[in-house]
């Protein structure tokens, strides 16, 4: 750790010191106050980074505030990203710098080359105010992205016709929610907001796709109160996500590891969610029913676990006329769903946050989600399988969302 940590550090401190060569460039023929006002803001905002990194990695930091522990990181996260950002422009400039050093070597100089030259100076000062000027953008929007990204929930509206979806569920009213990441929220406030809006949507059913918590069971402590508010006349179903099961902790014994499970399960009861294991449960209107499939994570992308075994829960399913598929990971879709299970109507998975950063307007769509997951937020289908990725309620990492809103999937069935 201690090795990993050093080179960490160093190329950190590189990027800072590449990064303060805009600074320096563009306050060349500033006062020498401001220059030096300017030295003490940029390395004492450097310094402190460094600090916090240090105590992350060798101090405890469990004892502070969560909000505090959050949002220092979220500011390491930012700090890092914005200089990283504005970076790419001096690196340019220093690429135009290479080629005319090369290119001096093979010009003979001329008095139009040195009026040129001077030119370039300028436009080299130019690129270093973009990089600076792109900082600050990159800079104000994941601050923005936290104050009001991250709690700007949105809800998502689909139908679907299954054919042979029984008349006694025609219209049938489906909330998703997904990925609520209980270690992030310093406060029960946003999922109250949460809870309004599903009371609004007045739901027959409602699913929940796993990740409850970042890594500990105890981090839904705050949320007990509200989590159990989230209700409906057919139930709440439940899955775990890839988070869920404590993998990413170091735990003092594995004992430890599995009570860590067992609590977090317990917590899925004790609010009203019925967890689904591996298992199916049917849901029954008049004398119709349809059955409810839910797996343990099934990850196949990036070595994620694969807890699940559809196989196991898919068993005695398979005479019910429609059968709803909740399973966190949406890459188990392309895998064995459709691949082994072709009468699985409709998968519903999250996990992907749709990255928490991205391009969502009509006609287009971006995010750096789409280059590891061939299926990333919304609706997809094959032939007569659906599959519909939730974008998360919450967030993980860095405590904000960019372009990507936080979801509230409202889904409703017809057969015809």
């Amino acid at each position: 750790m201690t090795i990993r940590f050093f080179i960490i550090a160093i190329f950190l401190f590189l990027i800072d010191l590449y990064f303060y060569q805009a600074i320096s460039l563009i306050l060349k023929e500033s006062t020498a106050i401001k220059k030096s006002l300017a030295f003490f803001i940029y390395w004492g905002i450097t310094l402190f980074t460094f600090f916090v990194l240090f105590t992350y990695v060798f101090l405890s930091i469990n004892d502070l505030p969560k909000y505090i522990r959050i949002y220092l990181f979220a500011t390491l996260l930012i700090l890092l990203i914005s200089k990283i950002i504005g970076s790419i422009f001096i690196l340019t400039d220093d690429l135009i710098r290479l080629f005319r050093w090369i290119g001096s070597y093979m010009v003979t100089s001329t008095k139009e080359n040195i009026v040129e030259n001077v030119h370039s100076i300028s436009r080299l000062k130019f690129l270093n105010q973009i990089a600076l000027g792109f900082s600050l953008f990159t800079f104000s929007g994941l601050i923005y992205g936290i104050i009001k990204g991250a709690f700007n929930y949105k809800v998502h509206s689909i139908k679907i016709v299954l054919p042979n979806l029984p008349s006694a569920f025609n219209g049938l009213k489906i909330i998703q929610i997904s990925d609520i990441h209980s270690g992030s929220f310093v406060s029960s406030s946003p999922l109250e907001e949460v809870v309004k809006i599903i009371d609004k949507q007045n739901p027959d059913i409602i699913f929940f796709t796993g990740d409850l918590v970042n890594d500990r069971a105890s981090e839904t402590d705050l949320l007990i109160e509200v989590l159990s508010k989230i209700k409906a006349p057919l139930g709440v179903y439940s899955t775990l996500g890839n988070h869920d099961y404590g993998d990413y902790v170091t735990w003092e014994s594995e004992i430890a590891k599995t009570k860590n499970l067992e609590s977090l399960k317990n917590v899925h009861s004790k609010i009203g969610w019925k967890l689904l294991m591996n298992e199916h449960v049917t849901i029954k209107k008049n004398d119709a029913e349809i059955a409810i499939i839910g797996i343990e994570n099934w990850g196949g992308n990036f070595n994620f676990p694969k807890y699940g075994d559809l196989k196991k829960a898919y068993a005695g399913a398979e005479n019910y006329p429609v059968k709803l598929l909740l399973s966190h990971d949406p890459s188990h879709w392309n895998l064995e769903v459709i691949e082994k299970f072709k009468n699985i109507d409709i998968t519903f998975s999250g996990h992907t946050h749709g990255a928490q950063f991205g391009i969502e307007i009509p006609g287009f769509r971006w995010s750096p989600s789409q280059y590891a997951y061939k299926q990333w937020a919304g609706l997809y289908n094959q032939q007569n399988q659906y599959l519909y990725v939730n974008r998360g309620v919450g967030f993980l990492g860095y405590p904000g969302r960019i372009g990507i809103s936080p979801e509230i999937t409202v889904m409703e069935l017809f057969n015809s």
